[in-house]
Formats: structure tokens, C-alpha cells, sequence
């Protein structure tokens, strides 16, 4: 099962273009303790965390070393189920995904790509209501996970 996971997490990662525009949230708390928050604030907003990949411990299983980072990628067919019919290739970046990650300083950061910017070369119009709602969602998680 890990394997089968690990396997479609980097055929996601393969697919995604190099770099959308990315936002960037600081967290006074520690990486778990930020990814932990970031969890429990998208369950309390009636989204579902789907997969929560620790790279680090993947790196230390391939007797590796790393950085702390952690991906949570989640979602709510609500919002992202209207990205797909408009434009059914949408789901090459959904569900939407937060990396959750020590910096070089040590200061834990939470990333994510703006739903517009993902969406830009795709068929959906810019003015479509559900890119605001992922855009403000993203950013109400983040920042009460960095609270």
C-alpha cells in the first residue's frame, strides 16, 4: 500500500507544471505542530485530509537525510468537483496539496500554489467562483494553522 502511494505521489509530482505561483505562510511552531493544525483545520471546515506524506521519514526509510517536510493534500468535492467540469484536466492538481516544511533558518513555512495560477493555462474562466472559494480557503487554513 505504501508503495502503491508513494508510487501516485510521484506521478502527481511528475505532472504538475514546474512552479505555479506560490504563497508562503510562516508558523512560530514546529512542523508537526503546524501540519497537525493544518489537519485539524481542514477537517473542521468540513474537508478531508487525504494523504499526509512525511518526506522525511521517507528519506530516513531510504537511509537518507533531509529537512522536516510534510504534504497534506486534501479536499471537498464541492469545490473541486465544479474545477473538473469545467475543465476536467484540473484534476491533474487536485486534490489541492499544502507543504509544510523547515526552512533553511529552521523556520517552519506552509507553501501552496495559487488556484488561479494553477488553473491559467487551463478552460476555466478566472472570474469562476470556485477558484475564489479555494483561494480563500487555502489562506484561511494556512493562517490558522500558523496561529
Amino acid at each position: 500500500m505504501k508503495a502503491l502511494l508513494t508510487s501516485f505521489v510521484l506521478s502527481i509530482g511528475a505532472a504538475m507544471p514546474a512552479f505555479a505561483d506560490l504563497v508562503t505562510v510562516s508558523s512560530p511552531k514546529s512542523v508537526t505542530e503546524t501540519a497537525d493544525a493544518l489537519a485539524a483545520a481542514i477537517e473542521g471546515a468540513g474537508a478531508k485530509v487525504v494523504a499526509r506524506v512525511d518526506h522525511q521519514k521517507a528519506a530516513a526509510g531510504a537511509d537518507l537525510e533531509m529537512g522536516e517536510a510534510q504534504v497534506l493534500i486534501f479536499g471537498n468535492p464541492k469545490i473541486g468537483t465544479p474545477a473538473m467540469q469545467a475543465d476536467i484536466r484540473s484534476a491533474l492538481y487536485l486534490p489541492l496539496k499544502v507543504l509544510v516544511y523547515a526552512d533553511a533558518d529552521g523556520k517552519t513555512q506552509l507553501t501552496y500554489d495559487d488556484p488561479a495560477a494553477m488553473f491559467e493555462e487551463l478552460d476555466i474562466p478566472a472570474d469562476a467562483e470556485f477558484l475564489k472559494v479555494m483561494t480563500g480557503a487555502l489562506g484561511k487554513l494556512t493562517a490558522k494553522a500558523a496561529q
